[in-house]
């Protein structure tokens, strides 16, 4: 049996009609870049975020970017952020001058951990980006407590989470701003590259809106310097498509963690130190990636990939350690508990559609592997 790790045609072939009338409408209107659609998709996202501005762009990492350019950070700044995530907020803090301040994580969510953070704070400390990775919400409470106290925003890097909820609040709209990602593999994507800004800041939105278009306000009037971060019409009338789905799929993805974590107890692993993904009481867990960790990682994954089941590693280098920060002196062992989760973190297949007997196949193989020696 074959199990891809992500399965972007069973999604598809349930939505089709729905995703071609969007893509035949924008083609019929002719307005191809911003517009009315994108009009549609910010208020249809606001609403369900919870959020009172919704600023649509051309990529998650754009969205990350656009709000530090909107918040003034640059030169000399620091942003105190996790090491253990995609590259894409730690690019956009040096894109912009600034410094990356990695800190480690708390390993059972794999999300950044609070007072690493605060420890990390300096007086050159201009943001606070917590990642919400895989799906579940970082522990955002105390930073939003010393975000109040020293005027240090938190900047959500809700790429990987929405759906998510923090204490039944939408993650994206919980700091003073939040980016969100459409890739086509994420929960809610898009059949391309696109991105999402949540704000409650009435003066912050307006300036992102006019720094998507290069700065200009009103148009070819440019009081600052921004970016090309416009979101395309095509790409939002696909998501306005999905939306309506989306909180039967984040419900779907649960259903199947809960399966996954049955047949896991069944299959008797405990004694290999298979570690299982966690949801804290106070958070609701939309496992965008199922994620396990176990000593025999490498082992664990030849194994899958050899049966037909698709797995990947996010992520098997730290930020701290990459070469492109070399410069930043962290030496290895600084940050242990995300270097720890780079040798043993294994994503396992996980899509709405996913079945009982895909996953029956999965947690079998991977018992099979680990009982082999």
């Amino acid at each position: 049996m074959t199990v891809p790790l992500v399965d972007l045609r069973a999604q598809y072939d349930s939505i089709r009609a729905e995703v071609l009338a969007a893509i035949t409408r924008v083609c019929d209107s002719q307005q191809f870049v911003l517009g009315p659609e994108v009009e549609l998709l910010e208020q249809e996202l606001a609403a369900y975020l919870s959020a009172k501005h919704a600023v649509g762009v051309s990529s998650g990492t754009d969205a990350l970017l656009a709000i530090m350019m909107g918040l003034g950070i640059g030169p000399g700044d620091e942003v105190i952020t996790t090491t253990y995530s995609f590259f894409s907020a730690a690019g956009s803090i040096v894109r912009l001058g600034a410094t990356p301040v990695f800190v480690d994580i708390d390993p059972a969510t794999f999300n950044i951990d609070p007072d690493a953070a605060k420890d990390a704070m300096t007086s050159r400390t201009k943001a606070i980006m917590p990642v919400h990775l895989f799906g579940l919400s970082a522990d955002i409470d105390p930073l939003l407590i010393v975000a109040s106290r020293t005027g240090v925003p938190v900047i959500e890097d809700a790429c990987q989470a929405i759906g998510a909820r923090h204490k039944e609040r939408y993650v994206g709209a919980l700091g003073v701003a939040g980016g969100l990602s459409f890739f086509p593999s994420k929960s809610l994507g898009a059949y391309g590259d696109a991105g999402l800004i949540a704000t409650n800041n009435d003066a912050l939105a307006e300036h992102l809106r006019s720094l998507r278009v290069h700065g200009a306000q009103p148009k070819y009037v440019h009081k600052r310097v921004g970016g090309n971060f416009r979101l395309d019409a095509i790409q939002a009338a696909v998501l306005r498509a999905k939306l309506p789905h989306l909180s039967q799929w984040c419900r779907a993805r649960r259903e199947a963690a809960d399966r996954y974590r049955h047949l896991f107890a069944g299959a008797g692993l405990e004694e290999f130190g298979v570690e299982l993904p966690v949801e804290p009481q106070d958070r609701w867990h939309t496992y965008h990636q199922y994620v396990v960790q176990t000593p025999r990682r490498d082992q664990v994954q030849t194994h899958l990939e050899s049966r037909g089941i698709g797995t990947a590693i996010y992520y098997p280098v730290p930020l701290h350690r990459q070469e492109c920060f070399a410069s930043l002196g962290y030496s290895e062992g600084a940050l242990p508990k995300s270097e720890t989760a780079a040798r043993t973190a294994l994503a396992l297949p996980m899509y709405p559609e996913l079945t009982e007997d895909q996953q029956a196949h999965v947690v079998e193989t991977i018992a099979e592997c680990l009982r082999m020696s």
